[in-house]
Parts: C-alpha cells; sequence; structure tokens
C-alpha cells in the first residue's frame, strides 16, 4: 500500500532534495531520501548509529571510508557507525535511497567533513 504524504512523521527539503521520515522508534528510524540529479549529500559519518541503504530509483556514485564504488538501482550498502560516506546523484533523474538507522537515531548526529553548501 503506498503511503500518503501526509503519513509522514518529518521531511525537509534540502540543497540536495529532500528527505522524508516515516519510521521513528526506540533503536531504529525509516527515512526516503531523495537526491536530484547533480547534486549530492555532505561527505559525513554518524557517531551514534548505523545505516542500511537500499537503492530504489536511479544510480549514484558512492564513498565509504574513502573508496568509491558504482552505486546502482536495487544495490544495498549496510554504512557503520564511524564510516565515512557520501553519495552523489551522477544520473538523469532522481536517486531514492530507503535508509534504516540503527541505533540513536538523531537528525543532530551527523559530522560533516566536507559540504558543498557549507554546512556543519
Amino acid at each position: 500500500m503506498r503511503q500518503k504524504i501526509a503519513d509522514m512523521l518529518s521531511s525537509e527539503e534540502r540543497q540536495w532534495g529532500r528527505w522524508e521520515e516515516y519510521l521513528n522508534e526506540s533503536g531504529y528510524r525509516v527515512k526516503r531520501i531523495i537526491v536530484h540529479p547533480g547534486k549530492s549529500l555532505s561527505l559525513q559519518y554518524h557517531k551514534y548509529r548505523s545505516e542500511h541503504w537500499v537503492i530504489v530509483r536511479g544510480q549514484g556514485k558512492f564513498i565509504l571510508n574513502y573508496e568509491e564504488r558504482r552505486f546502482p538501482n536495487n544495490d544495498t550498502v549496510y554504512i557503520p557507525s564511524g564510516a565515512v560516506h557520501r553519495i552523489e546523484n551522477d544520473g538523469s533523474g532522481n536517486l531514492v535511497i530507503i535508509e534504516t538507522q540503527l541505533g540513536e537515531c538523531k537528525e543532530v548526529d551527523i559530522v560533516r567533513l566536507h559540504d558543498d553548501w557549507g554546512r556543519r
């Protein structure tokens, strides 16, 4: 069943696209991340959570601990706590990721090492 936008817990537009939160319970959180063509998330890591990503639409260039690889549609990746990561949408359509966070799942748990928009 397709979930209505009104059923989201929260969402936020960003310079690179948008994130939408669908579940946020003790110990885990589920988000949909939409990255516009030519945009990328910040190079970052998290101190208190790990993440599982599933690409459900599009493709991108993914960096995990400074190693780069292609991240095609239907691929998955595990990002352990403390791992440096970033994804860039180098395709022509939106890149859509389902992200499951495990641990202490707060939006403030982002340590940015590089950001195209100067965020810290």
